[in-house]
């Protein structure tokens, strides 16, 4: 995919009149750390640096920093105890004994992460051939195995933090849910797990009623009344840490929460090993939700047709309202 070829949000900058940025997180399996961290590294430059046997690091390259690390605080937190061993010939043997048999088990069912730093929006299709690369050496997705509940996430920054832009996000995504779900075709091994379950109905209907017009402090409090957990697809703590942190750990003890200004997106499937696929497929969707934030008058509009949707007895049988959203989407090409 070309530069050209990738849209443009309809707010491109942040508050601060910068361009706005986004970070990864790819979810994978298959391939070995030697040979993920040598593509980054061919692709992008940069020096490898390893913490443990399942943290390492590419410093410095053309798009900022990137992370390759296990993604399982278990086997992390035994690894760098491991590296503290050091006091016998008979600890080594067997520290390295059990370093094999963390990596074997853990990579059953634990994917490897790529995660990358805020990249700038215009350079995006830079990713493309890590993609490529990845899935020629044999990477593995969410569809290659019942045990792989792996995702991408994606971190975009906003254009401001006002309590409005983010309420408009939270709209703009609860109605546009039902078309992302589907378009993506969440994997059932993902829908079991409670990492991206679904937003509470009442706190939805509370969102997208007209007259909800909370200030900051109201939008992060009733935020965290209904969803005291990273468990959702679009994980608000990161964004509400970052602008009231005390506020957010007095409700949800959770040392994993990373405050940044950012939304934290969590529902797209990790299709790495799909042909054709690559980080901007889902990001391209998340596009809709961009256009739909940042019109107003659109989104008033679609928030009173699914507050009647979600009256219906049948709605979650029918799936009618995923097809009906559609009519509300920008045609990307010309966007």
């Amino acid at each position: 995919m070309t530069e050209s070829s990738i849209p443009g949000p309809p707010h491109p900058l942040t508050q601060e009149r910068a361009e706005r940025r986004i970070g990864f997180e790819l979810e994978y399996a298959g391939v070995q750390p030697e040979q993920a961290l040598a593509s980054i590294q061919a692709e992008y430059g940069g020096d490898i640096r390893q913490s443990t046997e399942f943290e390492y690091e590419v410093r410095g390259t053309e798009l900022g920093n990137f992370r390759l690390e296990l993604d399982a605080d278990y086997f992390k937190q035994k690894a760098r105890e491991e590296e503290k061993d050091n006091s016998s010939d008979d600890g080594k043997d067997w520290q390295r004994w059990s370093k094999d048999l963390l990596s074997a088990a853990a990579q059953l069912v634990v994917p490897w992460e790529i995660v990358t730093d805020p990249i700038p929006l215009s350079c995006l299709h830079r990713l493309d051939p890590l993609c490529a690369e990845l899935r020629a050496n044999g990477a593995l997705g969410t569809r290659h195995s019942v045990l792989y509940a792996f995702g991408v996430h994606l971190n975009p920054e906003l254009p401001d933090l006002t309590a409005e832009t983010v309420l408009g996000y939270l709209r703009a995504y609860f109605c546009l849910y039902d078309w992302l779900h589907e378009r993506e075709t969440v994997d059932m091994t993902r829908k079991i797990t409670p990492y991206i379950d679904p937003f509470p109905k009442q706190y939805v209907l509370r969102v997208i009623a007209e007259g909800y017009q909370p200030d900051r402090s109201g939008l992060i409090d009733d935020y965290l009344q209904h969803n005291p957990t990273r468990n959702r697809s679009l994980d608000m703590l990161p964004l509400f840490a970052y602008l009231d942190k005390q506020r957010v750990l007095d409700a949800v003890d959770d040392p994993r929460i990373k405050p940044r200004p950012t939304l934290h997106y969590r529902l797209p499937n990790s299709d790495v090993d799909r042909s054709g696929w690559s980080l901007l497929s889902p990001w391209r969707d998340w596009l809709q939700v961009e256009f739909l934030a940042a019109d107003s008058d659109r989104l008033r509009a679609v928030c009173d047709a699914f507050m009647e949707d979600l009256g219906r007895l049948t709605r979650d049988l029918d799936g009618r309202w995923a097809r009906d959203s559609q009519k509300w989407l920008v045609d990307l090409a010309s966007a």
